[in-house]
């Protein structure tokens, strides 16, 4: 059994606490992407399908919540962040040659790489441009310092493909700067615009840091031991791409000799069904196991972190939150 009972709640009895400031911020979003051209709007209305559970948005909204109460500006970094990790993923689905996305067809396969990459600029624009809306600039430098850092992640991890020597430390630089710095970034805006408490605002930048490294090795699980029709987009990718993650790094560290071998001619090949046996290797050793407990370890840490906060119904729904990383399934 595992130290953390993972629960699958309703999102909409999470989200409670900051549904208005949420649909507020859904109005923003669509607001600041409208577009006089019709191609483009029928590009972002297809791109809004991959909103998803709106996590991102609300861990900054129930963070500002649960730190010291919601503010308009709030709302407007709520969407800021979303359309910077939509931007993010629609990038991602072009390195990775990916098909589906939250059960629909990625951008890149409804229009090609170059339209697929324009979007993604696009997105990233429109952030700026909507951050560039707050009398502060703050947000506006932590949005840029952590849109290089994600790009940073992404050139790190294009740069190791291959690379059957990669270091847990190596690993987890990657992951890190790809996944973690923004879960990291959208807890610190949430805190930093709701409390003038330095010690605090770090603290649940370090909440969200823990998240996004949980969440990060609990997707590359899922390209592993997932059924792609649930989680909704295309699997096995890792693997395909050349992508060293947790749970293979470990089974190339401490599987036998014959299984080793095996599993990196299989790596070195480029058999169809390659991630498939892979994933057969991996169920039968403890390689799961051990990238599930790191993930476990990073959600207790995040849990832990939350006790600085005083109770509160948004508190308790980051606490659930973090918990339901693990138990994610898409």
């Amino acid at each position: 059994m595992t130290a953390i009972q993972a629960r699958a709640p309703a999102l909409s009895d999470l989200y409670r606490p900051i549904a208005a400031a949420l649909e507020s911020s859904d109005r923003i979003f669509r607001e600041e992407l409208a577009s006089d051209q019709p191609f483009l709007r029928d590009l972002c209305d297809h791109v809004a399908r991959f909103h998803g559970k709106r996590l991102r948005p609300a861990l900054l909204l129930l963070v500002a919540d649960a730190c010291g109460g919601l503010r308009s500006e709030h709302e407007v970094l709520a969407a800021v962040v979303e359309m910077v990790h939509i931007a993010t993923l629609v990038h991602d689905d072009v390195l990775d040659e990916a098909d589906v996305r939250r059960k629909a067809p990625t951008v890149n396969r409804l229009c090609g790489n170059e339209q697929a990459v324009l979007v993604g600029d696009y997105l990233i624009s429109h952030s700026f441009h909507l951050c560039a809306s707050l009398q502060s600039q703050s947000a506006s430098r932590i949005i840029a310092a952590t849109s290089n850092t994600v790009c940073e992640g992404e050139m790190m991890q294009v740069a190791n493909r291959d690379n059957l020597d990669l270091t847990e430390r190596q690993y987890y630089d990657i992951i890190g700067r790809k996944t973690a710095s923004l879960t990291a970034a959208c807890c610190l805006l949430g805190a930093e615009f709701a409390v003038r408490d330095e010690a605090l605002v770090e603290r649940m930048r370090e909440f969200g840091w823990s998240l996004g490294i949980a969440f990060q090795i609990t997707d590359d699980l899922l390209d592993i031991t997932g059924d792609e029709d649930e989680a909704g987009k295309s699997l096995g990718r890792d693997v395909h791409k050349g992508k060293l993650t947790l749970p293979l790094m470990h089974f190339l560290q401490t599987a036998p000799r014959e299984q080793r071998s095996a599993a990196i001619e299989l790596l070195r090949g480029d058999r169809a069904d390659r991630h498939l046996r892979i994933a057969a290797m991996l169920s039968e050793s403890a390689s799961i196991d051990y990238a599930r407990e790191a993930a476990e370890s990073n959600i207790r840490r995040a849990v832990e972190i939350l006790q600085a906060l005083p109770a509160s119904a948004s508190r308790e729904s980051l606490t659930t939150m973090a918990e339901f990383v693990l138990a994610r399934r898409q």
